[in-house]
């Protein structure tokens, strides 16, 4: 298969911050969101965010294997990413590689302070966030499908995890950085945040920022997680939702 080789446009903000896909520097790609898709998981939610697709699933809590493994006093939280081979333009070699082994310990990470794991001792909740098309922002996007598909599956939670992340290119502070921001930005700030206190529960720098331009890039990402966590709720409620609508009409 031929190398595809991306061009760098020439302009990836306009003086009057127009990016490249048309958006203002505030402003999220669209999110939407579904849970309780997959019938043979304890819990799953199906993300669109841009042009990615995620699809979440939860299993657990189960019997921990191999043995040697289990926690007496808490649950054993695993995570797996993965990209499909054909999430991408140029197909993906199946199978784990250093990427994808370290994104599955961020998205770990991120969500291990929104679980009550000493609820469920000798256990084990299992995790898999699988993205069947990459458009940047991976990461942010498998934390919150993952999230959604913890509650998907009644683990106990303190609450939801929101991610999202905050970009530089050049002077200007971009919410949700597309794929050609992504690729040739300046800095890139994914964060993810326990939404009941606010806690963040993720943050990573790639590339300089001023003290000025950190500030105001986890102002946005918090502004942005409220935009996103709304639309989780609303994932979450409408299953149930349809169910009350469906038993008003049967008592009619």
């Amino acid at each position: 298969m031929p190398l595809i080789v991306e061009k760098k446009p020439e302009v990836l903000i306009t003086e009057d911050g127009i990016r490249t896909d048309g958006r203002g520097p505030l402003d999220l790609r669209p999110v939407k969101i579904q849970v309780g898709l997959l019938s043979r998981a304890d819990g799953s939610a199906y993300l669109e965010w841009g042009g990615n697709r995620v699809l979440a699933a939860v299993f657990g809590p189960r019997e921990v294997h191999p043995k040697h493994m289990t926690l007496p006093d808490r649950a054993l939280l695993r995570c797996r990413y993965n990209m499909a081979p054909f999430s991408t333009p140029e197909r993906k070699r199946p199978g784990p590689d250093r990427r994808s082994v370290e994104l599955s310990k961020v998205i770990r990470e991120a969500l291990l302070p929104s679980i009550f794991l000493e609820r469920y001792p000798g256990t084990a909740i299992d995790v898999f966030v699988e993205i069947l098309r990459s458009d940047a922002g991976t990461r942010v996007a498998g934390v919150t499908a993952a999230s959604l598909a913890l509650a998907d599956a009644g683990i106990e939670m303190r609450g939801l995890v929101t991610a999202v992340a905050v970009g530089r290119v050049g002077d200007w502070v971009v919410v949700d950085p597309n794929h050609d921001e992504d690729q040739w930005g300046d800095a890139d700030i994914p964060v993810a945040f326990l939404m009941e206190e606010k806690e963040i529960t993720l943050l990573q720098l790639d590339g300089p920022m001023t003290q000025e331009q950190f500030d105001k890039a986890l102002e946005l990402a918090s502004q942005a997680a409220d935009l996103i966590y709304e639309v989780q709720k609303e994932a979450l409620r409408r299953p149930y939702e349809a169910v009350r609508l469906e038993i008003l009409r049967r008592g009619e």
